[in-house]
């Protein structure tokens, strides 16, 4: 029982990458990959969290931002590394700049589909109705964005490279429940464990998107769009850090009733986004987490498929 604890604070997460899965340990980032030869490349780096740095981001709440913004940089990285070495490819050295606009390029798309439409489109349909409920357009811009969010995913899963993307986070969460746990980390037991996750980034969505129509209410119906708008920008990073906490939280509680029936939606929703994988997807999933649980020296190297 001890050890289960003890393996349950430590809080490993990590993401699906290309042909691969990255895991992170506090301060220890391992990332595995299938290679064209069937050979497993593994990565391992160190990130001295801005939180180590600046004891303001340890704070509640606004720690949901900068984590949510480091694992944005930490993700790009681990997805370029990756594609690198699935396709066989020249590592590229991508600089700081180049990651950070990737990353705007990114946040302002999301912006534009998950905030401006969904608020242009609700607005139309108060108008049309001449409705005065604020409660109602909320609602309706919130069923809008999780509408449009269930069809891109949906519509995405049918690729190929992502139908194989999803497996990989399938084999990923089911390595992090071994671990969790406190099984050993072998295929048939990681093969048996569930594919969903309380801290799944998925469900964190699913958060972000309910959050915000309780945040909204706030702001008057009658606020001029853009205005609008600009408030729900400015309001994303204390909705994000609400969820974070809500996150950190349901995870670290799953075995209460009120935690489960909380996290059910994004746990529900998980079927979407995760796949179950195979036995080789496994030995990668396993091999990432092996390598971020077990304290190293930033470096690069290969080991032989299982």
């Amino acid at each position: 029982m001890k050890q289960k604890k003890e393996k349950e604070s430590l809080a490993v997460g990590g993401q699906a990458v290309m042909e691969g899965v990255m895991m992170r340990d506090g301060d220890r980032i391992a990332i595995a990959v299938r290679k064209p030869n069937g050979k497993i490349g593994i990565k391992k780096d160190k990130y001295n969290a801005w939180s180590n740095r600046i004891k303001f981001f340890k704070w509640p709440f606004i720690r949901g931002m900068v984590s949510l913004l480091e694992i944005m940089i930490i993700g790009m990285k681990a997805m370029i590394w990756s594609s690198n070495q699935a396709t066989g490819e020249e590592e590229e050295n991508f600089s700081f700049w180049e990651i950070f606009l990737s990353i705007i390029f990114a946040v302002v798309f999301g912006i534009a589909i998950f905030k401006l439409l969904p608020l242009f489109l609700a607005t139309t349909f108060e108008n049309k109705a001449q409705t005065e409920s604020n409660i109602l357009f909320n609602l309706i811009d919130g069923g809008i964005k999780l509408g449009l969010f269930i069809g891109y995913i949906w519509l995405i899963s049918l690729m190929k490279d992502v139908k194989r993307l999803f497996q990989y986070h399938g084999s990923e969460h089911k390595s992090i429940n071994c671990f969790e746990q406190g099984k050993k980390l072998t295929v048939k037991n990681v093969l048996g464990c569930s594919r969903f996750h309380p801290r799944c980034g998925t469900t964190f969505v699913l958060f972000v998107f309910f959050i915000s129509i309780l945040v909204y209410l706030f702001i008057p119906l009658e606020t001029a769009f853009w205005t609008k708008l600009a408030i729900r920008i400015v309001l994303l990073p204390v909705i994000s850090g609400i969820s974070y906490e809500l996150i950190k939280l349901g995870g670290k509680h799953y075995d209460k009733l009120l935690m489960k029936i909380l996290l059910s939606p994004g746990m529900f929703f998980q079927r979407l986004t995760t796949k179950e994988p195979d036995a080789t997807q496994v030995e990668v999933a396993i091999a990432s987490l092996n390598a971020a649980i077990t304290p190293f020296v930033a470096s690069a190297q290969t080991q032989r498929g299982q």
